[in-house]
């Protein structure tokens, strides 16, 4: 019986890809479900420093949905770096003018905030419509 926990390493990652349908799916709970995947959490050979995760495609991100007065009320702010230049939208006209950046976000902002984390991001697809370009893949299907 061995007397140490095993380390995954770069060399053993096996990636699989999903697919998830964003239609009528929260915001914040599809995030989190993409986090996970992206880095590898659910697996039994987790190792935080390697990254380990999978690829993850999502289609009908423009039919996102979010529980309250979000569309109106959550702001997200951006600034130029000069004096006033901050400028704010809400989270509807995202969904409206680029639907791709509300999940983003809310996804790059889930994941470690260093190399590792950008690397994990390069392998989310976000597709407008049910159609991508990912079928050679073969994705599993998984249902929210």
């Amino acid at each position: 019986m061995k007397k140490y926990t095993e380390m995954q390493r770069k060399e053993d990652v096996v990636r699989e890809w999903f697919h998830y349908d964003a239609e009528g799916v929260v915001l914040g709970r599809l995030a989190v479900e993409i986090a996970k995947k992206l880095m590898g959490k659910e697996k039994v050979s987790f190792t935080p420093h390697i990254d380990g995760g999978d690829y993850v495609v999502v289609t009908n991100v423009e039919k996102i949905a979010a529980t309250g007065n979000k569309m109106k009320d959550k702001l997200y702010y951006r600034h130029s770096g000069f004096p006033g230049g901050i400028s704010k939208r809400s989270l509807g006209e995202i969904i409206e003018k680029k639907p791709e950046d509300a999940l983003m976000l809310a996804v790059k902002r889930m994941l470690p905030k260093n190399k590792l984390g950008r690397e994990q991001l390069t392998r989310l697809r976000l597709f407008v419509g049910a159609e991508h370009g990912h079928v050679a893949q073969k994705p599993t299907k998984v249902e929210m």
